[in-house]
């Protein structure tokens, strides 16, 4: 739904019920539309994605944490390496530092 700010005004407490039942409500202006999101939305999205990242760091961590000198030593030799590889040999740098702490 798009609405003026304007009708957004005058109907505030309509609009914002609305959008807390999860239908998207644009608000149009001369200064560019916005969308009205509820804040409890905003926070499970935040949650959902900063989980997601976390579950790859620790994925990345125990993957660098299996490799093998051969593997890590292929890897340096190589004169390319994909960002996986960059990111595992960075993530075993990194926790071989800290583990010797």
């Amino acid at each position: 739904m798009i609405i003026t700010g304007r009708d957004f005004r005058a109907n505030q407490s309509k609009y914002i019920g609305i959008a807390h039942s999860g239908e998207d409500v644009i608000l149009k202006s001369r200064a560019g539309s916005v969308r009205l999101i509820p804040v409890d939305a905003v926070g499970a999205i935040g949650k959902a994605e900063n989980k997601k990242e976390k579950d790859h760091r620790e994925d990345t961590l125990k993957k660098a944490r299996a490799l093998t000198s051969d593997e890590i030593a292929e890897m340096e030799q190589k004169e390319f390496v994909s960002l996986e590889e960059l990111r595992l040999l960075l993530y075993r740098t990194v926790d071989d530092v800290y583990m010797r702490q």
